[in-house]
């Protein structure tokens, strides 16, 4: 608490007038986060023209949340606030099952994704792939960023379900993205 007052600028008593204890205010930060996500999650599923498109905005979104993350964070929050770690979970299991499920049925319907898939099985798959890049053993934060590990595994995920429709759709918009990234990086003299 200590050092979330000091990094607030303010005293640990005026953090006490509005939570009890440290675990109240990371429960409120996680419900916060969580919230962020879901709302995300299904502006970029309203935004999408397709279910490749749905990805990419998405990836957008989770590299730009994921890019000051410490990698720690779920480690930190299992170990240390169970009950936010369960609401993540939480989160993970029921609504994030469930929109990665939704986008895998409307690519094979609109026959983007192959139809071979076993929508229950690789909708699992996704889920537990979630996980692979907060696992600081096998990507050290000093050696890998959580956003750039967190991009190449969708990118992985989304090939492994394309038709060759899909395939081609996919890299039309890899192509879009570093034409635009070009031109951020010519108009603003920053690398996006």
């Amino acid at each position: 608490m200590d050092d979330i007052a000091n990094q607030l600028g303010m005293s640990k008593k005026t953090i006490y007038q509005y939570f009890t204890d440290k675990n109240e205010l990371v429960d409120a930060v996680v419900d916060e986060e969580v919230s962020d996500m879901q709302n995300d999650c299904l502006q970029s599923k309203e935004a999408a023209r397709d279910p490749i498109e749905e990805i990419f905005l998405t990836v957008d979104k989770i590299v730009e949340q994921l890019g000051n993350m410490n990698p720690m964070v779920l480690y930190d929050l299992e170990k240390f606030h169970v009950r936010a770690y369960q609401r993540f979970m939480e989160h993970r299991n029921r609504f994030l099952l469930q929109i990665i499920r939704q986008n895998i049925e409307w690519g094979i319907r609109e026959e983007l994704y192959r139809s071979d898939i076993d929508v229950d099985v690789i909708s699992k798959f996704r889920l537990e792939s979630m996980m692979i890049p907060f696992n600081i053993d096998m990507f050290p934060p000093s050696k890998y960023k959580l956003a750039d590990v967190t991009k190449i595994i969708i990118e992985h995920f989304v090939f492994g379900l394309a038709s060759l429709k899909g395939h081609k759709l996919i890299l039309k918009y890899q192509q879009h993205r570093i034409k635009n990234a070009k031109n951020y990086e010519t108009e603003t003299g920053k690398h996006k």
